[in-house]
């Protein structure tokens, strides 16, 4: 619009005193700028007036004090109304930001570029009159808007947070205010109302004031929580709350004066920024535990992410202490992870349980160490970069009896994440070598041994990211070592049982016998039977829980007994059944021994596995 001619400077004097909020009802109760009753023509009037009050007072002499002091007077009376009519504006428009914005929302980003918005471009007429409803002096500023270098940002998600109307007011207000010399007192309203904002903003999105004494004293399972809501409401903060801050006080204050709009960005976000990050930073420094790993993994990973957008919103001078304290958070939540890992391997060596599981079967560590490996191999695009060191000779202490050796030579071109996996891996087949000399059955031994190292085995084939990382080289290794456990088991077990079955010991020469020792035969039945009874009873109880294992281990036993009893039994039946009580000494048959081992692994007593068949 043009500029109406300049008004007398006693009408302008006027217009300033009639809303002298220290004078009149009336100027207390309204608002010049109340967006509601807003007469454009009254706004427009008093920012004329108050106008020339400030060309007078820079056209008047200093030392011509009758004519300069009232007009200094009356500007302060205008600074003032100007002081509550910006804050009323700001107070206005407070509304917290939505906790749904996200960088997949689907709110219309804000960012401009300069082929969308210019000054002389091919925008429609309404657009014009919106952005250049005011002279130059209190125009929107749409050139810094257009030319930061953060907006080109994909993740950075702008919304307007005042209406464009308001922001035009803003900026008339504050270009007259800091023209006048109030510079200080714009900022400081400006900074309160919108720091109160951003508050509010992050009340809505969970964020709270914790200090990180406060954070520290908290358990695990509630910062669980809390770190999955920070890093949901971190990204709105900063791609969205934060930036869209920084865009509105260029909107208002660019280019009217030095560096104002950033001064005004810090004073508003400055302390929430820090309260934003001392959390992830209490997180960084907490005491460190396994079971933190993951979550300090997907703080890293979050704030990792976070850091150009980071250096693009707080990318001034001023505010790069917040650069600076995001940048120490990210390289302490790796350090933290290294360290982490690191202790995770000697607890895994050191785990003290000493009483043997029941029925040999998989031990708690051993799930939960390849459950935690898994997860790591979940995370190995983050750890790949974080871990970049093999595990030290100080951990594995070749020649201690205390500590497993590895040839480290056999892993040398593998990454060294994936050296630590094999590390820990070795480290708890170590420990489960140890508690399994717990057992006092070496049949046990052995079956708690095939169980454990199976398990290992089945993990890693089961997780492709893990065998990838593992290799199968060591794989076979691995599948080699059950094996072992497996055919160890059986000769522990099954050579003595089936010694009884042999022929050695039986036959007599001489006299009228028929060379068969009838005596030595029945004891060697007896012998068969109270064997048998006695593994069936115990091992019945012992647990396979993998149902293939178990199964290929029952035919494996099957294999080597049923037709060594077969045998034993067509070639010495006659005997016994010829005898008296021959059922005092073939106990079994055939189908009753394939009906026995089918008992075998299941975890329950045989007396159950006897109501169940005759069910």
């Amino acid at each position: 619009m043009s500029s109406p001619e300049n008004l007398p400077l006693e009408t302008a004097q006027k217009i300033i005193l009639r809303w002298d909020s220290t004078a009149s009802e009336e100027a207390r109760e309204k608002m010049i700028f109340d967006q509601t009753t807003a007469n454009r023509e009254e706004i427009d009037l008093y920012l004329q007036a108050v106008d020339e009050i400030q060309r007078s007072i820079s056209s008047t002499s200093l030392s011509d004090d009758h004519h300069h002091t009232k007009p200094t007077s009356t500007i302060q009376i205008a600074m003032a109304r100007l002081e509550d009519e910006f804050r009323n504006i700001l107070i206005s428009h407070t509304n917290p930001i939505d906790p749904s914005l996200d960088e997949d929302s689907s709110f219309s980003s804000k960012r401009l570029n300069e082929d969308e918005v210019s000054y002389g471009g091919d925008n429609d007429d309404e657009d014009d009159d919106k952005l250049l409803r005011f002279d130059s002096t209190c125009s929107v500023a749409t050139t810094a808007t257009t030319t930061s270098s953060y907006r080109s940002t994909s993740s950075i998600r702008e919304i307007d947070l005042i209406p464009s109307e308001a922001v035009s007011d803003l900026r008339c207000i504050a270009d007259r205010m800091i023209s006048s010399g109030y510079l200080r007192e714009c900022i400081q309203v400006y900074g309160s109302v919108r720091k109160s904002a951003v508050d509010s903003s992050f009340k809505k999105l969970g964020v709270e004031k914790l200090s990180i004494g406060d954070v520290q004293r908290l358990d695990w399972e509630q910062l669980e929580t809390k770190i999955r809501r920070w890093i949901r409401a971190a990204k709105v903060c900063v791609r969205t709350l934060f930036a869209s801050e920084k865009r509105l006080c260029e909107q208002i204050f660019d280019g009217i004066g030095t560096s104002i709009d950033d001064a005004c960005f810090m004073e508003t976000v400055k302390g929430p920024a820090i309260q934003l990050f001392n959390f992830a930073e209490a997180i960084s420094i907490s005491r460190r535990s396994p079971e933190k790993l993951f979550k300090i993994l997907d703080l890293h990973d979050a704030l990792m992410d976070l850091i150009p957008d980071i250096d693009a919103v707080f990318d001034s001078k001023s505010s790069e202490s917040i650069r600076v304290q995001a940048a120490e958070i990210l390289s302490r939540l790796a350090e933290a992870a290294r360290g982490i890992l690191s202790e995770f391997e000697n607890a895994v060596l050191k785990e003290p349980s000493k009483v043997p599981v029941p029925g040999g079967t998989i031990h708690p560590l051993t799930r939960y160490v390849m459950n935690y490996i898994s997860l790591i191999s979940d995370y190995k695009q983050t750890l790949y970069e974080l871990i970049v060191s093999k595990p030290s000779n100080g951990s594995r202490n070749s020649g201690d009896p205390l500590s497993p050796d590895m040839d480290f030579d056999e892993v040398e071109e593998k990454p060294p994440l994936a050296i630590h996996l094999i590390w820990i891996i070795v480290i708890l087949q170590f420990n489960l070598d140890g508690k399994s000399k717990h057992y006092k059955d070496a049949s046990l031994l052995h079956l708690f041994i095939m169980n454990n190292v199976h398990y290992i085995v089945q993990k890693v084939r089961g997780s492709p990211e893990l065998r990838e990382m593992i290799g199968d080289d060591y794989l076979k290794k691995l599948t080699g070592k059950f094996r072992q456990a497996a055919t160890s088991y059986q000769r522990a077990t099954w050579v003595r049982v089936l010694y009884c079955l042999r022929d050695e010991g039986l036959h007599v020469s001489g006299g009228f016998s028929s060379g068969v020792s009838k005596s030595a035969l029945r004891e060697r039945f007896k012998a068969f039977n109270a064997m048998f009874e006695e593994v069936h009873r115990t091992q019945a109880v012992w647990l396979i829980p993998d149902s293939q294992l178990r199964e290929e281990l029952r035919i494996s036993i099957s294999e080597k007994l049923i037709p060594a009893y077969r045998s034993f039994l067509g070639r010495f039946r006659s005997h016994i059944e010829s005898g008296r009580h021959p059922e005092n000494y073939i106990k079994y048959s055939v189908e009753d021994l394939e009906d026995a081992v089918l008992d075998f692994f299941e975890g329950i007593p045989v007396s159950q596995h006897t109501r169940r068949r005759s069910q």
